[in-house]
């Protein structure tokens, strides 16, 4: 594993999992919300934000979490492996919870500079519909990758068993 992309729904464990396989296998790790957002939650430009993904799935080496469905296409090309988190809603929304419970006004190692972390409505209810609205189409990704593909599923699924 040398370009490994982690996807899934929100609070499934992406970055939680990014670093530490970043950690294990001294892979430099690349946070997508982290070239998304500007300072004050701001949304940076679609194609300086298209730009920068591209410059990260050119480098030789990485760990980028992160779906931004719109940016797949460089990563997925570069990628040699592909994980999916495949959790459940209940427990994706309990994990967006308790952590903008634990970090609230804050910034998060994983979140960009200037964007502490809120707790927002519509974001739990982003959480809470991935899997009737965009889970199907992550899975369809992962089965079409040519690399190595990880599906891991349930309350486990950000614990790295097997991955070593």
């Amino acid at each position: 594993m040398r370009r490994v992309v982690i996807l899934g729904p929100p609070g499934s464990g992406k970055s939680t999992l990014a670093r530490h396989l970043g950690a294990r296998h001294g892979l430099p790790v690349f946070h997508l919300d982290q070239a998304y957002w500007q300072p004050g939650w701001v949304a940076k430009d679609a194609d300086a934000f298209r730009a920068e993904v591209a410059r990260l799935a050119h480098r030789p080496a990485w760990v980028i979490d992160g779906n931004y469905t719109d940016t797949i296409g460089p990563r997925l090309a570069a990628a040699d492996t592909l994980i999916y988190l495949d959790v459940p809603s209940w427990l994706s929304v309990l994990r967006v919870l308790r952590r903008a419970i634990a970090h609230r006004g804050h910034v998060r190692a994983d979140a960009a500079a200037g964007c502490p972390e809120r707790l927002e409505l519509a974001f739990l209810r982003f959480a809470w519909s991935w899997n009737r609205t965009r889970r199907a189409r992550s899975l369809a990704l992962v089965e079409t990758f040519a690399g190595r593909r990880i599906v891991l599923r349930g309350v486990d699924a950000r614990r790295p068993v097997g991955l070593g």
